[in-house]
């Protein structure tokens, strides 16, 4: 019997992807989809990839209905104000906002200028990074979303904190280079065709909300993002530097990644002599929940540099939400993910 799945917030860009996922996904029933500006208008009209797939319809979110899982796709704090609506609808809730991605609420204060609406319900979520947090979330009531470049510095930089080879006295920094789907459906003046075409933009070079979740998850303090909008619509490239612990060779370096890919079904190791695709490029991830890793060493300094790259509205945002949720539900990890992206593109 088919697990039947909601998705509420289904008219934007993580919406329309996790519509794509859940409905072709061979475990799911898809039962309904809201969006209060196109209630009574097809899913098609506002994800064309979607015609002929679905017939389904948008309903309001006052019309929204009991299912099993509860995936919630909606602008920042929206889903924190009515959990318990949507906790009473659901056995299980997918959220892809940053709403409860930190478990302090003093982390939260600090990082998005507020307090949490919601903070007893901060504990309750796992934070939605399975290479993290895997057993944790089997069998999960709920589970939060991850950001699209805390994810890429997180699997950039997991490889090395889970062999100890960081030097923690040094900072550790990371830019991370995104395509405008970051911004999200609704257009704004930077996004803008004649503002946002051939743009190399760096729009948060420091002070990144993102840096939170990198910081809670790898348990590193001192490191810091920063954040460059380049053209690309689907994409993040993470390019991480950090600071040898001591004495190290390429062949310590191959052993710690290995060890890290070899236990996740989505993380792909790309490290080439030779040829284009030498090191990871998220251009051929687009649609992809794979998270493509590499490396370089600097031997005469100890630099270690850590490069992941992913599709930001995948495996940075629904793509991990279905993952999740397969994990939740005691389904394969890889079912409706499998897709290796394109090439070319």
């Amino acid at each position: 019997m088919s697990i039947r799945v909601s998705v509420v917030g289904a008219s934007g860009y993580v919406g329309g992807e996790l519509l794509r996922l859940l409905l072709l996904h061979p475990g799911v029933a898809v039962a309904q989809a809201t969006s209060g500006r196109l209630a009574g208008r097809y899913l098609h009209q506002a994800h064309p990839n979607l015609r002929g797939i679905s017939q389904l319809q948008f309903v309001h979110p006052d019309k929204l209905e009991p299912c099993d899982v509860l995936f919630l796709a909606l602008p920042h704090g929206q889903a924190a104000a009515s959990v318990g609506r949507y906790a009473g609808l659901a056995e299980r809730i997918v959220d892809c906002s940053a709403d409860f991605r930190l478990g302090d609420p003093a982390d939260y204060r600090r990082w998005y200028g507020e307090e949490h609406p919601a903070p007893e319900w901060l504990g309750r979520f796992v934070y939605g990074l399975p290479e993290i947090n895997r057993e944790q979330l089997r069998g999960a009531r709920y589970a939060s979303g991850v950001g699209c470049n805390a994810t890429a510095s997180n699997l950039a930089l997991l490889p090395l904190v889970r062999a100890g080879l960081i030097d923690v006295t040094r900072p550790v920094l990371v830019e991370v280079k995104v395509g405008s789907s970051e911004g999200g459906a609704q257009s704004s003046e930077s996004s803008h065709h004649p503002e946002r075409a051939g743009a190399v933009r760096s729009f948060a070079p420091v002070g990144h909300r993102h840096t939170a979740e990198v910081r809670q998850a790898t348990g590193l303090r001192d490191v810091h993002l920063s954040i460059t909008a380049v053209e690309l619509v689907r994409g993040a490239l993470a390019t991480a530097q950090a600071f040898a612990a001591g004495p190290l060779s390429e062949k310590e370096l191959w052993q710690a990644y290995r060890a890290f890919a070899r236990a996740q079904p989505f993380v792909r190791i790309v490290k080439e002599r030779q040829g284009t695709y030498r090191y990871p490029e998220p251009k051929i991830l687009a649609g992809s929940n794979y998270a493509d890793i590499g490396f370089a060493l600097d031997d005469e300094s100890g630099r270690i540099v850590s490069i992941c790259a992913i599709d930001n509205l995948m495996k940075g945002a629904a793509g991990s939400a279905v993952q999740c949720m397969n994990l939740m539900c005691g389904l394969d990890e890889m079912a409706g993910l499998g897709f290796p992206g394109l090439h070319p593109i």
